[in-house]
């Protein structure tokens, strides 16, 4: 018993541990960010850093507006997440619910492996096949723009939210759809009105991490986008705030790269408010 308890005590040691590495992770991430992204801000000013429109930041007379880089990521990450949860939302329903072991297994497997191809490769592919296809079908001089970028971003969140709200749906407890087909409801009532509702929590889980990987990816929209810093446009080479910083950091200096760094904070903030503010309203659900 006591040999039980000293095994017990070393395990929550390390998850402790563990815990505090992951928290003082962030912290360290927040702090250097704030340290090095400030300065800039302070020298361009707020405002004109925020809602400036024109980013030439190794012109003569260098602007540093980032407004098209925010409304680039935002109409992106929004365009990724209406047309990807969908489809992310309803292959989990069916896998979960409706499909054959057979199936499952796969639709299961292909879903891991989008997963595991690296963020290059989407962009290659996108690239070479997706971008020409855009600029024949829509009869532009260019493919590369803010649709051909939110379509690659569509098929990249679609594991994530997949595997996420998968397991959410098979954790429902058996029991809550025999009793709804039990008072007379049909099965697809049932997934829907009795088994998505329970797992509301972990579907939002998906969502959020699919936003996430929407806004946090670089490699493969810069290779699909164009990567201009033009206000957004669906046919118009575009720029999004991580392409900006991954696109300049290499050869940035002095103010310049203060400024990107700058960038980096104003993404890294806004993913902390999309996060806190989905949590809250779940909290805030679950009081009620």
């Amino acid at each position: 018993m006591k040999k039980k308890k000293v095994i017990e005590d070393i395990l929550h040691g390390i998850f402790l541990i563990l815990g505090l590495i992951t928290v003082g992770s962030v912290l360290m991430i927040t702090i250097y960010l704030i340290i090095s992204g400030i300065p800039a801000i302070r020298e361009i000013g707020l405002f004109d850093f925020l809602f400036g429109k024109e980013w030439a930041s190794t012109a003569g007379d260098p602007k540093y507006g980032i407004l098209p880089f925010i409304l680039t990521s935002v109409y992106g990450t929004a365009g990724a997440i209406l047309i990807g949860v969908p489809i992310g939302f309803m292959t989990a329903v069916y896998l979960a619910k409706l499909a054959d072991q057979k199936v499952k297994s796969i639709v299961s497997g292909a879903v891991s492996l989008l997963a595991g191809i690296p963020s290059v490769v989407y962009g290659l592919v996108g690239m070479m096949v997706l971008v020409p296809m855009m600029k024949r079908l829509f009869h532009v001089p260019d493919g590369s723009g803010l649709l051909a970028a939110i379509l690659v971003l569509a098929i990249m969140v679609l594991p994530s939210i997949i595997k996420v709200s998968l397991t959410a749906l098979e954790a429902v407890p058996k029991e809550y759809e025999d009793a709804s087909l039990a008072l007379g409801a049909t099965p697809i009532e049932t997934y829907f009105r009795v088994s998505v509702p329970a797992a509301k929590s972990g579907i939002a889980a998906a969502i959020v991490l699919g936003v996430g990987r929407a806004i946090g990816e670089a490699m493969a929209v810069m290779m699909v986008a164009g990567n201009a810093p033009n206000m957004p446009s669906l046919f118009q080479s575009v720029q999004f705030l991580t392409t900006a910083v991954a696109s300049e950091m290499s050869y940035s200096s002095g103010l310049q790269r203060q400024a990107l760094f700058s960038i980096a904070l104003v993404l890294f903030l806004f993913i902390m408010l999309l996060n806190a503010a989905l949590n809250f309203f779940l909290k805030r659900k679950k009081v009620k």
